[in-house]
């Protein structure tokens, strides 16, 4: 069998959040799902989370042949995986649950079909070595939450990771409007995780020492340099922020006093006193709403924001089409 097969048929194993989610984007993508779960009610939470994912989807555009009749469900390992293309893993971060699951998947699948984890804590390398058959097609493809909106894919190879598996794995996920990221080192966390751990880290570290409100800090980030990052990451940004003379000019006039703000940065204890204060002033920043409505405010302005970057995008390509004819 061809190692390039076309990907057509997706397996998901565990249908929690992140599972629900990928299996959603699937299908708006115009692939076949089967997904598998041993919890008691995945099947029907499984498809009110499709439903419930469906109009959004909708909105962003549903591929031609995409259904969510398309998706199916087993309760067994063998029959999900049965004549599937790929496999996006989203189990519990164990190492030994992996371990035993991929040795699994080792035995059923053939050579050519990647198997995909959305672990966001453990390493390919870990995981991979329970496979004594063929190592080389597993890979790390971690989504941003939830995956069905949020197109951020890290790709991350183990130490027997093929450079086929991640070549292929990187052309799937961008065939379907994925954003990849080659991450070249395991580390803890991958790269989007660490980044949001650095800026938490100093986030709770204001509020612990009341610095600044919840409600302002999230006011200061979502409302200033977040609307940036919404459009550009912080590299391109510094490069914008050095005018004419570009990064190199932005050095010239920032690294001396970023730098010194480094050497104030806090590393707060999250002691029970300390998560005490910062739920407090996360409680007053949320007032009466519910987490169903903060989650739909979220995604109401989400879904605004990746429609517009869509419609610059078109714009520009169709630019460069004229500009080539």
């Amino acid at each position: 069998m061809s190692q390039n097969k076309p990907i057509r048929r997706v397996a998901i194993i565990g249908t929690g959040v992140i599972g629900a989610s990928w299996a959603s984007l699937f299908l708006a993508k115009g692939l076949d799902v089967v997904a598998t779960d041993v919890a008691p009610g995945a099947e029907a939470a499984l498809k009110r989370f499709v439903a419930a994912a469906w109009p959004a989807l909708r909105r962003l555009g549903l591929a031609p042949g995409a259904s969510q009749n398309r998706l199916g469900f087993t309760a067994a390992l063998p029959d999900a995986v049965k004549d599937a293309d790929l496999v996006q893993e989203n189990g519990p971060e164990k190492i030994e649950f992996k371990k035993t699951l991929y040795r699994q998947l080792d035995e059923l699948l053939h050579p050519s079909v990647i198997i995909a984890s959305s672990s966001s804590g453990l390493t390919m390398s870990e995981i991979q070595s329970a496979c004594e058959m063929h190592p080389e097609r597993c890979v790390i493809g971690h989504p941003f939450n939830p995956p069905h909106l949020i197109p951020l894919v890290e790709i991350v190879g183990g130490a027997k990771t093929s450079e086929a598996t991640i070549r292929r794995a990187a052309e799937f996920y961008t065939s379907i409007g994925q954003r990849t990221v080659r991450v070249n080192k395991e580390m803890p966390g991958h790269v989007a995780n660490r980044l949001q751990a650095a800026l938490a880290r100093e986030v709770y570290y204001l509020v612990a020492e009341g610095v600044v409100s919840a409600a302002d800090v999230d006011t200061a980030l979502s409302w200033g340099p977040g609307l940036r990052w919404g459009i550009m990451g912080n590299m391109m940004l510094n490069h914008l922020g050095g005018g004419p003379g570009g990064i190199e000019h932005f050095f010239q006039q920032f690294a001396g006093p970023m730098t010194a703000w480094w050497k104030t940065l806090g590393s707060p204890a999250l002691t029970p006193d300390v998560q005490k204060t910062l739920i407090d002033s996360v409680h007053a920043e949320v007032g009466s709403r519910s987490i169903d409505e903060l989650a739909a405010e979220r995604d109401e302005v989400l879904l605004g924001l990746l429609e517009l970057r869509n419609r610059v995008a078109e714009s520009s390509q169709a630019k460069v089409t004229a500009t080539v004819a």
